[in-house]
């Protein structure tokens, strides 16, 4: 990939991003095309963090609606186990392809990854260490693109990128009405007032209060994710 044109990125990735279309659980060959993206961003010399989701195992908010024996925290604080799951699936894969990485946790479990210190945290990606953060904020009730913004801010990232199945950020659902506009570029404001679906209403707020850019974009065409690190315009950006 051309050379980067971040010196820190933030990386979200949803639970999707782990799983067959249509499919839940863990398919690794799925996060083998992942990593195999992580790789080329890392080599090029960006510092790279990833906040992952973890809809393909659980989400907290929905099982809690569906099941009256689980208490919503107790269903947050599982969705949030879930996205270490997929953290640990995808340390392992990116040490297979060779990446130098580390897992950290908002919630600790020292048998299984570091806990979430900013510090450390930026001591590594400064060594060129990619650093998977999971477990999103370690407190229920906020979303892993919440969680991402904060991390984002607190690690002082010159972006966001939101790795997602679609080419961009639309006026409506594109399956739904194949005439709906996509947008090469929208300010935080306008994604707000009209209730875009991008990232939820916190994490915007996060990301415009930091100056913060987010990028919308679809990482399943191979290369995608250096592209956007190396400035180039796919998918929609969200700025001031």
């Amino acid at each position: 990939m051309s050379e980067p044109a971040y010196r820190r990125v933030l990386l979200k990735v949803s639970g999707e991003t782990f799983c067959r279309r249509g499919e839940s659980g863990i398919a690794m060959d799925q996060v083998g095309v992942l990593a195999d993206q992580i790789k080329d961003v890392a080599n090029a010399g960006c510092q790279l963090a990833v906040v992952t989701g973890g809809g393909n195992i659980l989400r907290g908010k929905q099982f809690s609606e569906v099941s009256a024996s689980i208490n919503p925290p107790t269903a947050h604080y599982m969705g949030m186990l879930a996205t270490v799951i997929n953290g640990l699936a995808l340390r392992d894969a990116l040490e297979n392809v060779g990446v130098q990485v580390r897992l950290q946790s908002a919630i600790p479990m020292a048998n299984v990854c570091e806990p979430f210190i900013k510090g450390r945290c930026e001591r590594h990606l400064e060594k060129g260490r990619v650093v998977i953060l999971a477990a999103g904020t370690g407190s229920p009730f906020v979303t892993t693109d919440t969680a991402a913004a904060l991390r984002a801010r607190e690690i002082g990232a010159d972006a966001v990128l939101k790795a997602t199945k679609v080419d961009g950020i639309y006026s409506e659902d594109p399956l739904k009405n194949p005439h709906a506009q996509r947008y090469e570029t929208i300010t935080y404001k306008d994604v707000l007032d009209k209730g875009l679906q991008v990232m939820d209403a916190t994490a915007i707020h996060h990301c415009m209060e930091g100056g913060i850019p987010i990028v919308v974009f679809d990482y399943q065409r191979a290369g995608n994710i250096g592209r956007v690190v190396a400035g180039e315009r796919i998918g929609t950006r969200v700025e001031a």
